[in-house]
């Protein structure tokens, strides 16, 4: 090569990058606000196994805390399942009102507690209060993976027939539970 001409900078590209990574990042954002803006609920997420049968799980209890938790107990009448741990902070804004729901005994609740210890899952409940009314350990996230879990919380309202019918992520509030889960549960139940 001569001296007047010279090699593409990678200089270029360098400078380049940044701006094409903010632009990609505004389309993302652009996208979510449009879904809102069209009435989709970013905490409604579309899972493959809606309208399928639960997933076969038998998992064991807490210690001194009753049985834990199997399929055959997500059959014979509308029931929800909340994925939860003692390590999450979201879990505990939406606990509150899991109580109100478990106090009002309207419909079963029952508790995975996800990659959490047993001693620490016992503690949380006895700081907090224990709204499940079965609870299986999943410390090797065998039951989340098999309901398709992506952090928790998440909870899932499960049919008389053992067929989830829907799956809510991130923690429960009020508006979710008068709007959307308890007219859903009724519905299920006639």
């Amino acid at each position: 090569m001569s001296e007047g001409t010279s090699k593409p900078s990678s200089g270029r590209l360098t400078a380049i990058a940044p701006i094409i990574i903010v632009l990609l990042l505004v389309a993302v954002f652009a996208k979510r606000l449009i879904d809102v803006q069209d009435g989709l609920d970013p905490n409604q997420v579309k899972s493959v196994l809606l309208d399928t049968p639960v997933p076969d799980i038998d998992l064991p209890p807490l210690p001194e805390r009753g049985p834990g938790l199997a399929t055959e107990n997500l059959k014979g009448e509308v029931t929800l399942v909340n994925i939860w741990g003692s390590w999450c902070v979201a879990c505990l804004s939406e606990h509150p009102l899991l109580m109100e729901v478990a106090a009002e005994n309207t419909i079963p609740l029952h508790g995975i507690a996800w990659r959490d210890e047993p001693q620490a899952s016992l503690r949380w409940l006895a700081r907090n209060g224990d709204p499940f009314d079965l609870i299986g350990q999943d410390p090797f996230s065998e039951a989340a993976i098999a309901f398709g879990v992506t952090g928790a919380p998440e909870t899932f309202v499960v049919d008389s027939a053992g067929v989830i019918r829907y799956k809510h992520v991130g923690p429960i509030t009020m508006t979710d539970w008068t709007e959307t889960i308890a007219p859903l549960v009724e519905q299920l139940r006639q």
